[in-house]
Protein backbone atom coordinates (compact mmCIF):
# COMPACT_ATOMS: atom_id res chain seq x y z
CA UNK A 1 0.00 0.00 0.00
CA UNK A 2 1.22 3.39 -0.95
CA UNK A 3 1.58 6.11 1.72
CA UNK A 4 0.16 9.54 0.87
CA UNK A 5 1.85 12.81 1.70
CA UNK A 6 0.85 14.38 5.05
CA UNK A 7 0.03 17.63 3.21
CA UNK A 8 -2.76 15.85 1.31
CA UNK A 9 -4.72 15.41 4.52
CA UNK A 10 -7.08 18.30 5.38
CA UNK A 11 -6.42 18.04 9.11
CA UNK A 12 -2.73 18.82 8.53
CA UNK A 13 -3.69 22.13 6.89
CA UNK A 14 -5.47 23.05 10.11
CA UNK A 15 -2.56 21.90 12.25
CA UNK A 16 -0.08 24.01 10.26
CA UNK A 17 -2.33 26.79 8.97
CA UNK A 18 -3.91 28.06 12.19
CA UNK A 19 -0.61 28.81 13.98
CA UNK A 20 0.78 30.52 10.87
CA UNK A 21 -2.35 32.68 10.47
CA UNK A 22 -2.23 33.52 14.20
CA UNK A 23 1.39 34.65 14.01
CA UNK A 24 0.74 36.80 10.91
CA UNK A 25 -2.35 38.39 12.52
CA UNK A 26 -0.42 39.06 15.75
CA UNK A 27 2.40 40.78 13.86
CA UNK A 28 -0.17 42.84 11.92
CA UNK A 29 -1.86 43.97 15.14
CA UNK A 30 1.49 44.83 16.70
CA UNK A 31 2.45 46.96 13.68
CA UNK A 32 -0.93 48.74 13.77
CA UNK A 33 -0.55 49.47 17.49
CA UNK A 34 2.97 50.87 17.11
CA UNK A 35 2.02 53.08 14.15
CA UNK A 36 -1.07 54.53 15.82
CA UNK A 37 1.01 57.19 17.58
CA UNK A 38 0.30 58.84 20.90
CA UNK A 39 -2.50 57.68 23.14
CA UNK A 40 -3.77 61.24 23.64
CA UNK A 41 -6.68 62.16 21.40
CA UNK A 42 -7.29 65.62 22.89
CA UNK A 43 -5.34 68.82 22.44
CA UNK A 44 -5.82 70.01 26.01
CA UNK A 45 -3.02 69.75 28.52
CA UNK A 46 -3.98 66.82 30.74
CA UNK A 47 -2.38 66.15 34.10
CA UNK A 48 -2.42 62.54 35.26
CA UNK A 49 -2.32 61.47 38.90
CA UNK A 50 -2.73 57.72 39.39
CA UNK A 51 -5.77 56.95 37.23
CA UNK A 52 -7.28 60.42 37.52
CA UNK A 53 -6.94 62.80 34.58
CA UNK A 54 -7.31 66.52 35.22
CA UNK A 55 -7.51 69.43 32.80
CA UNK A 56 -7.89 73.17 33.34
CA UNK A 57 -11.56 74.16 32.94
CA UNK A 58 -11.06 77.84 33.83
CA UNK A 59 -11.23 79.08 30.20
CA UNK A 60 -14.46 77.12 29.66
CA UNK A 61 -15.98 78.59 32.82
CA UNK A 62 -14.93 82.11 31.74
CA UNK A 63 -16.62 81.63 28.34
CA UNK A 64 -19.77 80.47 30.13
CA UNK A 65 -19.69 83.53 32.42
CA UNK A 66 -19.37 85.82 29.40
CA UNK A 67 -22.18 83.90 27.65
CA UNK A 68 -20.06 83.61 24.51
CA UNK A 69 -21.34 81.94 21.38
CA UNK A 70 -20.28 82.10 17.74
CA UNK A 71 -20.86 80.57 14.32
CA UNK A 72 -17.99 79.44 12.15
CA UNK A 73 -18.70 79.69 8.43
CA UNK A 74 -16.53 77.99 5.81
CA UNK A 75 -16.66 79.11 2.20
CA UNK A 76 -14.38 78.78 -0.81
CA UNK A 77 -10.96 79.95 0.28
CA UNK A 78 -12.01 81.47 3.60
CA UNK A 79 -13.10 80.82 7.17
CA UNK A 80 -15.26 83.42 8.91
CA UNK A 81 -16.24 83.59 12.57
CA UNK A 82 -19.44 85.46 13.35
CA UNK A 83 -20.08 86.39 17.00
CA UNK A 84 -23.59 85.56 18.17
CA UNK A 85 -24.07 86.55 21.78
CA UNK A 86 -22.65 87.52 25.13
CA UNK A 87 -19.37 89.29 25.67
CA UNK A 88 -18.83 89.85 21.97
CA UNK A 89 -21.51 92.51 21.98
CA UNK A 90 -20.99 94.21 25.36
CA UNK A 91 -17.24 94.83 25.03
CA UNK A 92 -16.04 92.05 27.35
CA UNK A 93 -14.18 90.54 24.38
CA UNK A 94 -11.99 92.90 22.36
CA UNK A 95 -13.24 92.90 18.76
CA UNK A 96 -9.96 94.31 17.41
CA UNK A 97 -7.78 91.43 18.73
CA UNK A 98 -6.99 88.36 16.59
CA UNK A 99 -8.31 84.95 17.66
CA UNK A 100 -6.79 81.50 17.28
CA UNK A 101 -8.84 78.69 15.78
CA UNK A 102 -7.51 75.16 16.20
CA UNK A 103 -8.88 72.58 13.78
CA UNK A 104 -8.24 69.19 15.29
CA UNK A 105 -8.63 66.00 13.25
CA UNK A 106 -10.63 63.48 15.31
CA UNK A 107 -8.05 60.71 14.97
CA UNK A 108 -4.84 61.94 13.27
CA UNK A 109 -2.90 64.66 15.08
CA UNK A 110 -0.64 65.13 12.05
CA UNK A 111 -3.58 66.74 10.22
CA UNK A 112 -4.34 69.30 12.95
CA UNK A 113 -4.21 72.94 11.85
CA UNK A 114 -3.98 76.27 13.64
CA UNK A 115 -5.54 79.30 11.95
CA UNK A 116 -5.09 82.91 13.04
CA UNK A 117 -8.33 84.81 12.54
CA UNK A 118 -7.98 88.56 12.01
CA UNK A 119 -10.72 91.07 12.85
CA UNK A 120 -13.09 91.91 10.01
CA UNK A 121 -16.25 93.95 9.55
CA UNK A 122 -18.60 91.13 10.64
CA UNK A 123 -16.32 89.28 13.07
CA UNK A 124 -13.04 87.51 12.31
CA UNK A 125 -11.78 85.78 9.17
CA UNK A 126 -8.84 84.04 7.51
CA UNK A 127 -8.17 83.24 3.88
CA UNK A 128 -7.82 79.49 4.20
CA UNK A 129 -10.17 76.59 3.57
CA UNK A 130 -9.98 73.41 5.69
CA UNK A 131 -10.34 70.02 4.02
CA UNK A 132 -14.00 69.05 3.82
CA UNK A 133 -13.55 65.26 3.62
CA UNK A 134 -13.84 64.62 7.37
CA UNK A 135 -15.06 66.17 10.62
CA UNK A 136 -13.03 68.80 12.49
CA UNK A 137 -13.03 69.40 16.24
CA UNK A 138 -12.94 73.17 16.76
CA UNK A 139 -11.35 75.17 19.56
CA UNK A 140 -11.47 78.98 19.51
CA UNK A 141 -9.52 81.16 21.96
CA UNK A 142 -7.82 84.55 22.20
CA UNK A 143 -4.05 84.69 22.34
CA UNK A 144 -4.00 84.89 26.15
CA UNK A 145 -6.25 81.77 26.38
CA UNK A 146 -8.49 83.46 28.95
CA UNK A 147 -11.61 81.84 27.45
CA UNK A 148 -12.36 79.18 24.84
CA UNK A 149 -15.24 77.92 22.74
CA UNK A 150 -15.61 74.45 21.28
CA UNK A 151 -17.55 72.96 18.42
CA UNK A 152 -17.54 70.37 15.66
CA UNK A 153 -17.57 70.99 11.93
CA UNK A 154 -19.23 67.96 10.34
CA UNK A 155 -17.85 66.58 7.08
CA UNK A 156 -19.48 68.34 4.13
CA UNK A 157 -21.05 71.06 6.32
CA UNK A 158 -20.25 74.73 5.76
CA UNK A 159 -21.04 76.06 9.24
CA UNK A 160 -20.66 75.08 12.89
CA UNK A 161 -21.83 76.47 16.22
CA UNK A 162 -19.17 77.17 18.87
CA UNK A 163 -20.11 77.36 22.55
CA UNK A 164 -18.53 76.90 25.98
CA UNK A 165 -17.78 73.27 26.86
CA UNK A 166 -19.40 73.68 30.29
CA UNK A 167 -23.17 73.79 30.35
CA UNK A 168 -25.10 76.46 32.20
CA UNK A 169 -26.02 75.60 35.78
Amino acid sequence: MERSSPLRMPIMWLVLGLPIVSVVAGVGLLVAAVRSGSDDAVIDTVQRTAQIQLTELGPDARARELKLSAVLRVDKGMVELLPVAGGFGDGSVARDEPLTLILSHPSEAAQDRTINLTPSEMGWRANVEPAAGHDWLLLLAPRDRSWRLRGRLQAGQRAAHLAPALADD
